[in-house]
């Protein structure tokens, strides 16, 4: 007699598609909580036969399939372009995410503005936090106008594709996804809400050739908010970053199917909108009449570009118990690390029972090991009261034993002092010129084999 055993329910995560099997309160894979939900549809069969159909458009040859179509139309917006990759392909989906009141509207705003100026089709904004009026006053003020520009405040999906019927936009601008709510597919917000508007958005694009931009939320640590499938569906993901008490603005690419995905783009926030920065190292400097103690500049990599970068540090008094490290800009484990190897490698130095202060200019924040060397010559000038020289450039990862270590791309970071007008730089060992094959002309580049030397030759370059 045979048994038929009782269908069992399938689950599924909402987050990233694993199939546990039974339900869990949080995902095993992603570790999302509450992701984990009764699927509709169940898990594939083994064996199942899929029937077959003739395909929409035939495979050819890539020989003769043209790349026109996905050539970057420039955004008039030069850092923009240069985290794009060249600007936005028709039909590419960009997921722009960052804190509130970082800038991302403004910025959004300024490019639709551009596009609709510049080209054959209009762009459209649809926002879904604030009112046209709201909206109309931020044009104002930046000066965007533009006749070809059109404005939309609606939080359904179905209204967002009549405007697109209605308009014909060439761009897109959707701010934000997490707004916007499709009937059927859960809470306004939710996962699976988020999911399901992208989706469509994304089809909608890929079949008209609308470059469309879509605004999105992040969580408490930085990540966009939402599924992670959110960030495969689209083509780019963009970070845009920026301390508010600076006015300072990164734009960071993390994923670009047209272009590298280490680019970042400058900007400078101000009353009129958002510039573009090409030219950002002026920001990270001070310019002294005189050599101070306490400062050292360093050639810092963000993603692809070099960006001259000064680094301070003040030498409190000493105190009873634990002193204070106080770091702004830095990486406080690093400057740490950096108090120990001064300690115990350089002599004439106590730092064990005094008050240290770090910084960096500008709002720029500096995590890589490449500033161990800047940071290492800024307390000791300031503990020993010593000016390290102003044109003096530093760039290399400190060890435990007081070795200076190799770092990435120093011909590149050489480049960049050589053209601000740098006259000295201290670099790990093999990384001169020698070694590289790249010549920096009026650029003296000494190789330090430790800390030891890299003070020697730091307080012999401040004598000349």
């Amino acid at each position: 007699m045979s048994t038929r055993s009782a269908a069992r329910p399938a689950y599924v995560c909402d987050a990233c598609g694993h199939q546990p099997p039974k339900w869990l309160g949080r995902c095993p894979e992603c570790g999302e909580w509450g992701s984990v939900v009764e699927s509709t549809t169940g898990p594939a069969v083994a064996g199942k036969v899929v029937a077959t159909r003739m395909p929409s458009e035939p495979a050819r040859p890539i020989a003769t399939i043209s790349a026109a179509p996905a050539r970057a139309r420039p955004t008039g917006v030069s850092e923009l372009d240069r985290v794009l990759g060249g600007g936005l392909v028709p039909g590419a989906v960009v997921l722009l995410a960052g804190e509130p009141g970082v800038g991302k509207s403004t910025l959004l705003l300024d490019v639709a503005q551009r596009w609709a100026a510049a080209g054959d089709t209009p762009s459209l904004v649809i926002s879904g936090e604030e009112s046209v009026s709201q909206v109309r006053l931020r044009a104002e003020r930046i000066g965007a106008l533009d006749e070809r520009l059109f404005l939309a405040a609606e939080s359904d999906l179905s209204a967002v594709l009549g405007h697109l019927d209605a308009v014909k936009p060439g761009l897109l601008v959707l701010d934000s996804v997490q707004t916007i709510s499709s009937p059927g597919e859960g809470v306004p917000g939710g996962v699976t809400q988020v999911r399901a508007v992208t989706a469509a958005l994304v089809a909608v694009a890929k079949e008209r050739g609308i470059a469309t931009v879509l605004v999105g939320h992040v969580t408490k640590d930085g990540q966009v908010a939402g599924p992670r499938v959110l960030e495969h569906l689209v083509d780019v993901v963009l970070h845009f970053e920026g301390d508010k008490h600076s006015a300072l603005r990164l734009v960071r690419g993390m994923k670009n199917r047209f272009g590298a995905a280490d680019e970042v783009g400058c900007f400078e926030m101000h009353e009129a909108g958002i510039a573009s920065l090409a030219d950002p190292s002026g920001m990270f400097l001070t310019r002294y009449a005189e050599a101070v103690p306490g400062t050292c500049v360093t050639v810092a990599m963000e993603g692809r570009r070099a960006l001259v970068t000064e680094v301070q540090a003040l030498i409190g008094a000493a105190v009873p118990g634990s002193p204070r490290r106080t770091v702004s800009g830095i990486d406080s484990a690093r400057l740490a690390m950096v108090l120990a190897v001064l300690q115990t490698r350089t002599k004439q130095l106590t730092l064990h029972d005094r008050e240290v202060f770090a910084a960096t200019v500008g709002g720029i924040r500096v995590t890589e090991p490449a500033a161990d060397l800047a940071m290492a010559l800024a307390v000791a000038s300031g503990g020993l009261n010593l000016a390290v020289s102003p044109r003096l450039a530093a760039i290399g990862e400190v060890g435990l034993t007081g070795e200076v270590r190799r770092v990435g791309a120093v011909p590149r970071r050489l480049a960049e002092a050589a053209r601000l007008g740098f006259r000295y730089a201290l670099v790990p060992p093999d990384c001169g010129p020698a070694k590289t094959g790249v010549a920096t002309p009026g650029l003296t580049v000494q190789e330090v084999p430790d800390l030891a030397a890299a003070l020697q030759w730091a307080a012999r370059f401040s004598a000349e």
